[in-house]
């Protein structure tokens, strides 16, 4: 992934758009820290598309068989 400088990007807009069509994509800096990237659009909605946790739990084809008892014991007392 190249770096460029905000003004640099600015000045070859185009280029780093046809760069990032490509797969090649840029990370874009301002004084000197990382501050976005540019991906071409197909990128961006492959990796917008990766599920949440949670999603993936829900949708987990579980039976009341596969999940696992609680442990019952009680809870020891805390002293605080």
């Amino acid at each position: 992934m190249r770096e460029l400088q905000l003004r640099e990007a600015k000045a070859g807009l185009s280029a780093v758009v046809d760069q990032a069509v490509q797969g090649n994509a840029s990370v874009i800096t301002r004084r000197g820290k990382p501050a976005a990237v540019v991906l071409g659009y197909e990128e961006w909605r492959r990796l917008s598309r990766v599920p949440s946790l949670g999603r993936l739990l829900v949708s987990l084809p579980l039976e009341d068989e596969s999940l696992l008892e609680r442990d019952a014991t009680p809870l020891r007392d805390a002293d605080l």
